[in-house]
Order: C-alpha cells, then structure tokens, then sequence
C-alpha cells in the first residue's frame, strides 16, 4: 500500500512538472489556495478537558544554576550549630557528590539569617524581603528531590522529565495539549537573563525543543534587548503589502507541496510562515515598555527591555496578558561554588523585587488566580562546605509556587536536620510536572504521543499530584 501511494505521488509530480496540463494544474491549486481560509492556531489535543481546570497559563521563574536551599527557603539551625564539624558518614557514605568525591566533607552552616514573614510566618531567607512581603501567596516545597548531579542532565529532567536528550519539553507537551490563546505570538516563548555574581553555566536550546511533537511546539527565545527575534523587522524598501504577497505566495507553493508528501512538518512551516508575518507587529509592540506607567516600572524595577530578570518579569506579564500558554524566564546566576555568602545575596538582590513585583501585579489585574508562577532550579546545594561555596546537591532542595489553584501561605515538606535528605512528604519532578499539568485540567496519564511505537508522556510511568498543595 506504502509503495503504491509513493508511486502515485512520483508519478503526479512527474507528470504535472512535464506537460503543459501540469502548469495549468498548478496555477488552479495556488488559485485555489489563495481563497484558502486563514490558517487558524492550535487548539490542543485535549478537548475536552479532562477536568475542570484552575489555571491557563504558566510562568516559570527558572534559577539556573542550582539556588541553595539553606540560604533562601530551608532554615537549618541544627545545620548551623554544627558549622565546620564532619557530615555524619551515615548521611554522606556512598551518595552522589558531584565536585566533593573524595574530600573531607565539613559542615557549612547557613550563611544569612531567616526570618518568619506574613500571617502565615513562613520561614524566608532575610535576603529575600520583597518575597516575604508575598509570604501568604505562596506556597515552599522543601522536599524537591531529582536524578541528575550536573547542570545540563537535570536542566534536561527539570523540563522534560528524563536525563535523555531529544524529548519534549514541558512547555512543548502543553502546547500540543491545550493549544494557545494567542493569534500573533508563539504559545511557548522563552526570555534569559545573566547575573552578575557566580557561575552562569549555559543554556541549550534543547531545553525548549518540541523532541519528538511536531517542531511547531518547540519554545521560542525572545532576546530581551536589541531585536527579539532576528528579521523580526521588514528590511528596508519593503512594506507590509509587499512582505503579505511574499509570504502568499510561499505559503501557497507549500500547500501544494504538503498535498503531494503530506508531511506534517510542511504543516509545521506553514503555520510558522504566517506566525512569523504577524509577529512583525505584535513582538515590537510587545517589547515597548514605553507605555507602561512609571509606578509598574519602579515596582519591577526596570526602567525598560534592558535584558534583566526584571524587565523579562514585566515582559511575562505582558506574554500572560496575550494569551501565550508556557513563559519560561531563565536567569544564570546560581551555580555558587565560592564565596556563596556574598554571591548568593548579589543574586538574590537581582530576583527579590521582580517576583515579589510580578505576583503582585497578577494580583492587581485578576490574573494570579488563572496564572501559575513556579520559581525554582534544577537542583539545591550541598550542607558541606566548598571552600566557601556549596556543591550540587540532588537529594533535597527547595522551589516555590503561587497563584492558579496553589495553596498560598503554606510551607509543604522537609528535608532533615541538616538540609540533606528530603524526609517528609518527598516531592520528585515528575510529581511537580503531574501537578502542574493537573491544574491546567489535564491526567498527565493520558496526555501521550506515539512515537517509535510506545506512548510516550512528560511524566513517563510516574508522578503522582501533590494534592496537599492545592488550595
């Protein structure tokens, strides 16, 4: 059956491109194909829902690099008393130790105070005040836990829920599950910024790839300054009726051709072409801040697209308000392996008032309770000591969510006494990944794609909701 359609297809190709009928044939098909209706956005595979859903949307405030958690959400006094003391041999013998192996491990107590913060006195690094002014809108998970000791693998699991590359990335799975709310902006677009204390380990692209979903899915990376995306803008002598013509005209060839191959990634370009011509509108405007009020600047604190974590927060805001499904804000500042007692307060210092400023202004707007906000990395840091610095750390660190059905005010989960171990109410990624796509009204167990003949699915064969969390 295969060999007789591919037969069919060389030999219309051969005869519409040798005779004169196959020119006429050609012209109707672009005729034709030019009274096509306008290519409409994706809408998702899972329809219905397969619950009702809580939130719309996700912003990923991703702290690339590992943020330790004992100087920002996991207060280890105990861990501080036995400041400069061996690691008990129980807790470390045979364990994972990423630059550590083979060294004398000594405890490392943390190195800024804690302080209790909002109604809800939830126990928050003092170098986060702004965050702790939100205290009641957000919810610590403490007992975080994952695979993968160095930064690219667990960069690759926090997003794809495997150590392998080549698969989908979150994001890419929602968009291929729910579509997007948005006529002229991808549904997964991706901002970075650079700190300026510690390691700023690099960012693969892979880690917004569509794997094997169709590459319309993949993640888009807007540069936040210069031109967002390159030959966004029309070059020069050519305006919009001119760039609409040529793009027609492209658009119609591939039609044409997808007929013939029916290739799904042909689909893919045609979609992308027309996303394209209507992003030269939509992304310069959604990059000019110059219309934002100067009390909603100085709450973020940024005075425009500069390409800091505090201007991508302001531009996630504006994403949300354009229906854009998965905002991922990387910022690469966190890998401290020296002198964490200063470099992490400088890092902190970046991210404090920007996450405080964008809950807050979701808040304002009515969007928090639709918007789900997670802030974290892809793993913690050790409670020994690096010199003056921590090392990876995989078996127990922290993040934070808010908004979109997340319990607010709560702290869920511990690790023990000295910051190593998760030991109460364990949370792995693929746990978080089944939450979040719970809230967005999707079994995570019946969200899958066929590929090389197995269902695959961004939780594997695990995850569980972690329904202690959700309000």
């Amino acid at each position: 059956m295969m060999h007789d359609h591919i037969r069919q297809l060389v030999s219309r190709r051969t005869f519409l491109g040798q005779t004169g009928v196959g020119i006429m044939a050609l012209s109707s098909l672009l005729a034709r194909d030019a009274e096509a209706e306008p290519i409409q956005r994706w809408r998702g595979v899972v329809q219905p829902l397969h619950h009702p859903a809580k939130a719309r949307r996700i912003i990923h405030l991703y702290m690339a690099g590992g943020p330790s958690h004992l100087e920002t959400f996991d207060y280890k006094p105990k861990l501080a008393a036995m400041h400069g003391q061996p690691m008990p041999e129980s807790l470390t013998k045979g364990q994972p130790i990423a630059q550590l192996q083979g060294r004398q491990l000594k405890c490392f107590g943390p190195q800024h105070p804690f302080r209790r913060f909002g109604k809800s006195g939830q126990e928050i690094a003092e170098i986060f005040p702004r965050i702790g002014e939100v205290a009641d809108d957000i919810c610590i998970v403490r007992s975080m836990r994952t695979v993968a000791i160095n930064h690219d693998p667990a960069h690759t699991f926090m997003n794809t829920g495997t150590t392998i590359s080549g698969r989908p990335a979150m994001g890419s799975w929602l968009l291929y599950g729910l579509g997007s709310e948005s006529d002229n902006l991808p549904g997964f677009v991706v901002l970075t910024s650079v700190g300026r204390f510690g390691q700023a380990q690099p960012i693969a692209t892979r880690q917004w790839q569509a794997g094997f979903l169709p590459s319309r899915f993949q993640g888009v990376e807007f540069r936040s300054k210069g031109d967002p995306v390159l030959y966004v803008r029309s070059p020069s002598g050519t305006d919009d009726d001119r760039q609409r013509d040529i793009v027609s005209a492209v658009q119609q060839l591939n039609r044409y051709h997808n007929r013939l191959v029916e290739d799904p990634e042909i689909a893919t370009r045609i979609a992308q072409y027309e996303m394209a011509f209507r992003m030269q509108t939509s992304v310069p405007e959604l990059m000019d801040l110059s219309r934002e009020p100067k009390r909603i600047l100085d709450m973020y604190g940024t005075k425009g697209a500069d390409g800091t974590f505090a201007a991508n927060c302001l531009l996630a805001r504006r994403l949300a308000e354009r229906g854009v499904r998965f905002i991922q804000l990387y910022h690469r500042a966190w890998d401290h392996h020296g002198n964490v007692k200063r470099n992490i307060a400088g890092t902190a210092s970046e991210v404090d008032q920007p996450c405080a400023a964008l809950i807050r202004d979701l808040k304002q707007r009515g969007m928090l309770d639709d918007t789900i906000i997670l802030w974290g990395g892809e793993f913690g840091r050790t409670p020994m000591a690096q010199g003056n610095g921590r090392d990876h750390h995989i078996k127990g660190f922290s993040c934070w969510l808010a908004g979109g059905g997340i319990r607010g005010g709560i702290t869920y989960g511990a690790t023990d006494d000295l910051g190593y171990n998760a030991v109460e109410n364990i949370v792995e990624v693929h746990d978080l990944h089944a939450t979040l796509l719970h809230l967005l009204g999707i079994d995570h167990t019946r969200l899958t794609f066929k590929f090389q003949g197995r269902d695959f699915r961004l939780t594997d064969v695990h995850g569980n909701v972690v329904h202690d969390i959700l309000a």
